[in-house]
């Protein structure tokens, strides 16, 4: 395993990274996301973040287990206050529009941060990866980590969002029960990943995707590109019950559309999509 982090390694590797506000390390942590939202709570300004070791009680998209072993995983939360000083943002994610599922949010933020792991990943790594419809990075079909957006409560406009990054780095999962298979950078990579590298790609990348959001530069075609999800046969399983049919595209917000078998396209903005064939 990787040396772990440390609060000074944490402000060398973050050092000129303009977006970044305040970066705390925790050794361990049941969960980044919570953590942070305690401290947004309090205050804290835009652009905090958690950087953390190990989680004890993590967490991904339906409140399914997320597993970090100490060292083994790149874990972190970014704080955002996407309405402070606003002027062009989408609509849907100043409203904090929220789906029908527990912990659901705005996909902006979403897309902002998968495409910015993806980046880093590609820099730092050479390695390219895709996208799995919502949240998902994934490699051929198999999970290399995830993205978990909260929003603070059902006011408008939101008030803050929390964002967090989890990645499989230097550790193997195949063995592990998952429920879907899963593997990791080193793996692919065949090496030690170095996390502080990509900690590093990863805010910064985020921070220059952020910037372009706030300028009014929508990721939604650059993410549509980007997701495995798109053109595929799929069953979705929602709130509302079980939809069947091929993943088309997403629209300006996010939400996946999916044409049924009678031709008709279906918006779903939650929900648990498995794909039902290969693309062709």
């Amino acid at each position: 395993m990787e040396k772990p982090f440390s609060q000074e390694m944490l402000q060398r590797l973050l050092a000129g990274v303009a977006f970044v506000s305040r970066a705390v390390y925790f050794p361990s942590a049941a969960s980044t996301n919570d953590a942070l939202k305690r401290m947004a709570a309090e205050g804290a300004p835009e652009g905090t973040l958690i950087v953390a070791d190990e989680q004890t009680a993590g967490r991904g998209r339906l409140d399914r287990r997320w597993i970090a072993l100490p060292g083994s995983s790149l874990l972190l939360s970014i704080l955002f206050r996407p309405t402070a000083g606003a002027k062009h943002l989408p609509d849907s994610l100043c409203r904090g529009e929220k789906s029908p599922q527990a912990n659901a949010s705005p996909l902006h933020l979403t897309m902002v941060c998968s495409l910015a792991a993806r980046d880093a990943i590609r820099e730092v790594l050479g390695l390219e990866i895709a996208l799995k419809w919502p949240n998902d990075l994934v490699h051929e079909g198999r999970k290399l980590g995830g993205i978990l957006t909260e929003i603070a409560g059902d006011s408008e406009p939101v008030q803050h969002a929390v964002v967090g990054i989890g990645i499989n780095a230097n550790w193997d999962p195949s063995a592990a029960e998952f429920d879907q298979p899963a593997t990791s950078l080193s793996n692919l990579a065949g090496r030690s990943i170095p996390r502080g590298e990509l900690l590093r790609g990863i805010v910064a990348a985020v921070a220059e995707r952020y910037a372009a959001l706030r300028a009014g530069a929508s990721p939604a075609k650059e993410w549509e590109a980007a997701l495995e999800t798109v053109g595929q046969s799929v069953t979705v399983q929602s709130p509302t019950g079980i939809l069947e049919g091929v993943a088309t595209g997403v629209d300006a917000d996010g939400a996946l559309l999916v044409r049924s078998a009678d031709g008709q396209v279906h918006r779903v903005v939650a929900g648990d999509v498995r794909v039902r064939s290969p693309r062709r």
